[in-house]
Order: C-alpha cells, then sequence, then structure tokens
C-alpha cells in the first residue's frame, strides 16, 4: 500500500498494554490526515490497536503481515468522514 507515513512506532517485543497505550500517546500528538505506523508482533494488539482506533475516530487504512506474527497497522488521523 503506498501511503505516506507520517509517523511511526515500534512496539514489537511489547505486550498489552502498552502498544495499545503508547498508539494512543501517538495519535493525539498528530494532526487530521496524518498516517501513523504501528509496528507490532503481539496478535491481540493486531486486533485492540484497530478497534481502538476505529472508536476514537480514525480510519484504519491497513492491517498487513510483514513476517511471522508481526504485523504493521496504517492508522489516518481523524480520517471517518
Amino acid at each position: 500500500m503506498d501511503v505516506k507515513v507520517t509517523k511511526t512506532i515500534d512496539e514489537r517485543g511489547e505486550v498489552c498494554p502498552v502498544p495499545d497505550v503508547d498508539t494512543k500517546r501517538a495519535w493525539k500528538s498528530m494532526k487530521s490526515g496524518e498516517v501513523l505506523e504501528v509496528l507490532v508482533d503481539y496478535p491481540l494488539s493486531k486486533e485492540r490497536i484497530p478497534a481502538n482506533a476505529e472508536k476514537a475516530g480514525h480510519k484504519v487504512l491497513a492491517i498487513e503481515e510483514t513476517g511471522p506474527s508481526e504485523w504493521r497497522i496504517l492508522i489516518q488521523i481523524g480520517g471517518k468522514e
């Protein structure tokens, strides 16, 4: 997916709730329309981070598997129309 990523946070090696908390902290400092890339290797984070992003009014652009048990989540800030 060809998207211009504004900010990347690498949460690989972290388990809940650290990736969730760090992701929320990251998107709070971003502007509407910017794209946050979150790298995770904890399966529950792959479910929870997109769900929390949608609840907060952001748009999940992609959840891509990047390796064995590794994912890249792209979230557009304030992207819900």
